[in-house]
């Protein structure tokens, strides 16, 4: 599938962005990275991948994901897209955090940009990165690699993971379901609450979806092939759908928003009031 030439992003934003990317940055850092090793070392070979990610020119690249130019353009390109600062937009997720958890899954990671950041608030817990691109994950792993930290990274579809259940005391998911076909959206929701322990969170940062119902310039800026079906529909409901409990979205500076929930706790858990679940 090419990319239309009428669009905003071809006309307007992606020469704008020519001009603030640093090429010779990214030439530098893409010489650092021997990707044809790094691909055998972190692409799974039983993954296949769905249709709507092969086919579908996310943020205007063509091929999406499943190329070097998206991962390696991935962060300067946020950087300029989440208002009014990317750190202070992540850290309205890692703000909601009430658990003290161990095992943590950061859910689409991307580049790791989310994943660096739980492993800098929970130390001592063990973080996991999975995503769907293994270009993706090549650059997540220099940035952590830079900052000596121990983070494992999964190549995975998310709607099939293939964890054990109940594994998880915290899954995040960062910037995804507004790049994700509804439907599979509900599976990756499903397969969270199988594998998040009873107790965990899930907590969820994605463009605000009142805003996007009410401009439908954003919904064309970047090429999102699934942003018009993302804005239509309610992560809260989903979310409700897939059996979580306490659900609650709160605004982040007016373009995000942040979408919690908690998996519940089975009334069989429950001993003379206490809970038998324990963070500790």
């Amino acid at each position: 599938m090419g990319i239309r030439q009428d669009t905003i992003w071809e006309q307007f934003l992606k020469p704008i962005f020519r001009f603030i990317i640093d090429d010779e940055e990214l030439k530098k850092l893409s010489q650092k990275l021997d990707w044809e090793k790094n691909l055998d070392d972190f692409t799974n070979p039983n993954v296949i991948y769905p249709d709507y990610y092969k086919t579908g020119n996310f943020h205007g690249i063509e091929g999406g994901y499943l190329t070097k130019t998206a991962a390696l353009t991935y962060d300067p390109i946020t950087k300029y897209v989440l208002p009014p600062n990317e750190i202070w937009v992540r850290e309205a997720l890692i703000n909601k955090i009430r658990v003290k958890p161990q095992y943590i899954l950061d859910l689409g990671c991307g580049t790791g940009s989310t994943t660096l950041m739980l492993q800098e608030k929970f130390p001592i817990a063990e973080v996991i990165g999975l995503d769907l691109s293994p270009y993706m994950l090549i650059v997540a792993d220099y940035k952590a690699r830079i900052k000596d930290v121990p983070i494992k990274w999964v190549h995975c579809d998310a709607k099939k993971t293939n964890f054990k259940g109940n594994n998880f005391d915290l899954i995040t998911v960062s910037l995804l379901f507004h790049e994700t076909p509804v439907a599979i959206s509900q599976l990756i929701l499903q397969e969270c609450f199988r594998i998040l322990k009873p107790g965990g969170e899930l907590i969820i940062l994605d463009g605000n979806q009142k805003t996007l119902r009410q401009t439908e310039w954003l919904n064309n800026v970047f090429e999102e092939p699934y942003i018009k079906d993302y804005a239509n529909s309610s992560i809260e409901s989903l979310m409700g759908a897939a059996s979580f409990q306490n659900v609650q979205t709160d605004d982040v500076w007016i373009i995000n928003q942040v979408t919690k929930g908690i998996k519940p706790i089975p009334v069989s858990d429950y001993s003379e009031g206490e809970f038998s679940f324990s963070y500790s």
